[in-house]
């Protein structure tokens, strides 16, 4: 009888490890979902019908934010910790260079983060989700649906994510007064081209982290 209910374990983590799949190459889409509240229509209408798409090539990770009014892109490097955001906002074109410890500085807020599992369980894209609360150390939370059965093997492509034990695939993140809910519409295991992670060379005004800080401050 031991042997039996020996096997029965040893079979059933097999499955587990054999349902997860750590991948290199991933591309994931997001749908927006705006919680306008009391934010102004004109702000929440700036993200209407947007889209997030992110891809993952070994180190490399680009995350592309797309509305009808506006796009910001993030190039970043896991293995030096460097990046560039790319915005496109009226016409006008600005990259913005980033060293690692401007890339710390710019995701100082999810250091510490701590997930919980509530229990709760759904389905999205086909994936069976886990739901999680996630508390920041300045007293904020958030929640977030992720699967477990893709592991990418770069965590660090996003610092909200990089203590979480799966591939998120529903979550909130709040700007301000904006509130945005991502949602998963589509998810592909196909190689990433290396192209996508090219930094435009022309075509862009550049300038550095802290100059754009400063453009921040004084709006």
């Amino acid at each position: 009888m031991k042997k039996i209910i020996l096997s029965g374990i040893l079979a059933a983590g097999l499955l587990s490890v054999q349902a997860q799949k750590k991948v290199a190459d991933l591309t994931v889409v997001y749908d927006a979902v705006i919680n306008t509240g009391s934010v102004e229509p004109k702000l929440a209408d700036a993200f209407d019908g947007a889209t997030t798409t992110v891809y993952l090539k070994g180190s490399f990770s680009r995350s592309e934010m797309v509305s009808a009014l506006a796009s910001f892109t993030t190039i970043h490097d896991a293995r030096t910790g460097a990046g560039v955001v790319l915005q496109e906002v009226g016409g006008q074109k600005v990259l913005i260079r980033m060293t690692a410890d401007d890339w710390k500085d710019k995701n100082r807020k999810y250091e510490g983060i701590r997930f919980t599992n509530t229990g709760e369980t759904k389905m999205l894209a086909g994936y069976n989700c886990r739901k999680a609360v996630a508390d920041l150390k300045d007293g904020s939370s958030f929640v977030v649906y992720y699967t477990e059965d893709i592991i990418p093997e770069n965590n660090n492509y996003n610092s909200q994510f990089s203590n979480l034990k799966g591939l998120p695939l529903e979550y909130e993140l709040t700007q301000g007064k904006l509130t945005i809910r991502y949602v998963v519409s589509q998810v592909s295991l196909n190689p990433v081209p290396v192209s996508k992670f090219d930094i435009p060379k022309t075509g862009f005004r550049e300038m550095s982290y802290e100059e754009s800080k400063k453009g921040r401050k004084s709006r």
